[in-house]
């Protein structure tokens, strides 16, 4: 069959604007919560680019939200200042060896450390531990059913959020200046940089 130069344009143009269409969604791939349009800086061109770390950024926004209802009386205020500086390092990931993957780790860990932290998901505990046989020297932790599992241990007036880490055997899990490592009721329990081990057993 032969086409007129009518019929010609009637398949072309659809055409055209097909491929303009692929062309156009295709500079970003994904939908974060925040505008693609404005993204700064590498990391967030990165995040606009693939739909997993899209869709941790939204998942964040959504925990996020809801952990500022419950800090909404929270003094002093510190959520917004530490999710901005949380933010600031997100973005230092342009730096790693492999900066999607140092990405998608940071919003894991924030996105477990705002569920722990405000209460936001099933949570086991309290226990307490007395570590080295003085009663007076008590940890109490409360495990959380975040991605990756968490932790807060309470020692005095200190606390400290902590993540789990694989292990050859028992759960172990490290903090910024603390590690907690639990097998059969017993743990092994660091509190403060460079500090000693200290054993600990679990209270019945």
């Amino acid at each position: 069959m032969i086409l007129g130069r009518d019929s010609y344009c009637s398949f072309s143009i659809p055409l055209i604007i097909l491929a303009l269409g692929c062309f156009t969604s295709g500079v970003w791939a994904a939908e974060p919560a925040f505008d693609c349009a404005k993204a700064d800086g590498a990391i967030e061109e990165l995040i606009c680019q693939d739909d997993q770390l899209a869709a941790l950024d939204r998942k964040l926004a959504e925990v996020y939200a809801a952990a500022s209802r419950k800090a909404a009386n929270e003094h002093p205020p510190v959520l917004k200042a530490e999710q901005r500086g949380w933010i600031k390092g997100r973005n230092e990931c342009w730096k790693s060896d492999d900066p999607r993957a140092c990405t998608e780790t940071e919003y894991r860990h924030r996105i477990a450390e705002l569920q722990a932290r405000y209460r936001l998901v099933p949570e086991k505990g309290p226990f307490w531990f007395t570590c080295d046989g003085d009663p007076r020297n008590e940890v109490v932790v409360t495990f959380f059913e975040t991605e990756p599992p968490t932790l807060i241990a309470e020692r005095g007036d200190q606390v400290s959020l902590m993540v789990r880490q694989p292990s050859g055997s028992g759960a172990k899990y490290q903090g910024r200046n603390e590690m907690f490592w639990e097998h059969q009721g017993e743990a092994t329990i660091v509190w403060g940089y460079e500090a000693p081990e200290m054993r600990c057993t679990r209270k019945p």
